[in-house]
């Protein structure tokens, strides 16, 4: 198997990276770090998330983001999808406790209704159904840099003491492991982009290992900490069928209400794919941030989501392709064996758009 998420022309994709994450999962649930060899990998479950979040700030071109300001209602779109409707959703969903989903599976379903959407992936099914490719690519930067503050912010609005309120401490928290290291990620972008560029298959390997520790880590402490008895195969189906019609309304959704608003096919499919996704690279160490030991049942629904969206949009993205008013599709777009998440972000919109 490749390594690699590949978009396989007679299926859905396989992404080997949940294979890894279960993988890794499994590891913490036979050998959970308790003890010394806990502390030291909080240590290094820190360390790598600031390191995350800097690689981040330093391969989002600011500049070239705001150079697609000149579509602002598409993008104001898709970040109220991702921030607003989204959110509105995941506070509706506190109806289903505790009848479907418990306490700890509603916090982390209404955690992953705050997460940022995807880069990699919107793009990657945008360009299959022949949207607007640039388009998508703005979109899915605007929604991580607005992300790195606004998601930390909702879930400590919204989850309160579940994910530690607004606590000195834990504002502190999310600013010296998540915002300094963005920011100086940004700050540094003029040295240090070359190096990402001509890197980041490397640096990949890297983003990848960094949130392979962080779901180590948090998983060790709800083994340590017993918190699996609170999910049972049932309880699993009941979040598997609510994310299920949460995808569904988000697809409707997008889908229908760009084209209320006037938006042309192209546009429609990026505000589609670009503003029912999230981002499972950028919501691990968040969460790792905001729920600490609680971080494992937190991410749960999140990394169910993705594999699902990846399933669904797969099946959407040939659908569009196939549309009678499809433009064919250039040489140059997105070839087999791209990875959709997580992994280095595109260069820049502009190259995109030369594309």
């Amino acid at each position: 198997m490749s390594r690699r998420t590949t978009l396989l022309p007679s299926g859905p994709p396989v992404d080997p990276y949940i294979l890894a994450i279960l993988g890794t999962v499994g590891v913490a649930a036979l050998l959970p770090a308790s003890g010394a060899a806990a502390t030291v990998a909080d240590g290094a479950s820190t360390g790598v998330i600031a390191l995350l979040f800097f690689l981040y700030g330093a391969r989002l071109s600011t500049r070239e983001a705001l150079d697609g300001l000149r579509h602002w209602r598409l993008h104001v779109t898709v970040l109220a999808a991702t921030f607003v409707v989204f959110p509105l959703l995941g506070l509706a969903a506190k109806g289903l406790v505790p009848a479907v989903l418990t306490p700890p599976l509603y916090s982390g379903l209404l955690f992953l209704c705050l997460v940022p959407s995807t880069v990699q992936s919107s793009i990657a099914f945008t360009s299959i159904a022949r949207g607007n490719v640039p388009a998508a690519i703005c979109a899915g930067s605007f929604s991580s840099l607005a992300g790195v503050v606004l998601t930390p912010l909702l879930a400590a609005f919204l989850l309160g003491s579940t994910a530690g309120g607004f606590s000195a401490d834990s504002v502190t928290q999310i600013v010296l492991q998540l915002l300094v290291p963005f920011l100086a990620g940004q700050l540094l972008r003029r040295w240090v982009g070359g190096f990402v560029r001509r890197n980041k298959k490397v640096l990949g390997y890297v983003d990848r290992g960094s949130i392979l520790l962080v779901v180590y880590t948090a998983f060790s402490h709800g083994m340590v900490a017993g918190i699996w008895h609170q999910v049972t195969p049932a309880r699993l189906g009941l979040l598997l069928a609510a994310e299920a019609v949460l995808l569904a309304v988000m697809l409707s959704l997008t889908w229908f209400g760009a084209a209320r608003l006037g938006f042309g096919r192209e546009d429609r499919i990026a505000i589609q794919f670009a503003g029912s996704k999230k981002s499972l690279a950028a919501g691990l160490p968040m969460a790792s941030v905001l729920f600490g030991p609680q971080a494992a049942l937190a991410v749960l629904p999140l990394m169910l989501f993705h594999q699902m969206q990846l399933l669904v949009c797969t099946v959407i993205a040939k659908r569009r392709a196939r549309d009678p008013e499809a433009e064919p599709t250039p040489e140059s777009a997105l070839e087999p064996g791209t990875p959709l998440e997580p992994g280095p972000a595109p260069e820049s919109a502009a190259t995109a758009t030369r594309r």
